[in-house]
């Protein structure tokens, strides 16, 4: 499916790197960790994953990959963010720490641990007609909420309750949810599709 698709890129600062290589690989693209600049020059798409996105803030800027990835994603990189990678892409963000950065890109504004808890954590199906007929088994680990988008930014998935939970922007695609964790790769194979249409 994906032979013909450049190499893209997991951000592996800190979070669940090795889930989304092992599922960017399944669907057979060249995926590589991505912890340098130079890292980041060789790949034509990022997957920023779940974790902390403090933590990844922090890193992004010890390990001077942030600049060179805003950058990127301001020259229009796809870009897949699952969880706290959502928050990254985020141009706004609400309950950050204090100092809290994001990389930008998502005409949007999520709140951080919006559900809770570890403890709050809980898994749901979701319809997201984008995707396909079959339900998402969406697995939310601490999960943000976007609270607004912008009229660029296409609603994906909501819950039941109508907060929204995916979106996508151009070359942006983001999750609050944990598809790598399911086992669920359609989100990735459309990133895939937008490193292809990209390159």
């Amino acid at each position: 499916m994906a032979g013909n698709t450049p190499p893209v890129g997991v951000l592996a600062l800190q979070g669940d790197v090795r889930e989304h290589l092992a599922a960017l690989t399944a669907l057979g693209a060249d995926a590589r960790a991505v912890k340098s600049p130079a890292d980041l020059d060789r790949v034509a798409g990022l997957v920023i994953p779940g974790g902390e996105s403090s933590v990844i803030d922090k890193l992004s800027r010890i390990f001077a990959v942030r600049e060179p990835i805003c950058e990127r994603i301001a020259a229009g990189m796809p870009v897949y963010g699952t969880c706290a990678g959502l928050i990254m892409l985020a141009d706004e963000i609400v309950d950050g720490i204090a100092g809290q950065l994001t990389f930008g890109g998502f005409d949007a504004t999520v709140r951080r641990n919006a559900f809770g808890t570890q403890l709050d954590s809980f898994e749901t199906e979701l319809a997201i007609p984008a995707l396909g007929e079959h339900p998402v088994h969406a697995v939310f680990i601490r999960a943000p909420v976007v609270e607004r988008v912008g009229a660029d930014v296409d609603v994906l998935a909501r819950l039941d309750d109508g907060r929204i939970v995916a979106i996508e922007q151009g070359p942006l695609l983001g999750t609050a949810f944990h598809p790598e964790v399911a086992g669920e790769h359609r989100f990735h194979e459309r990133f895939l599709q937008k490193v292809r249409a990209a390159s």
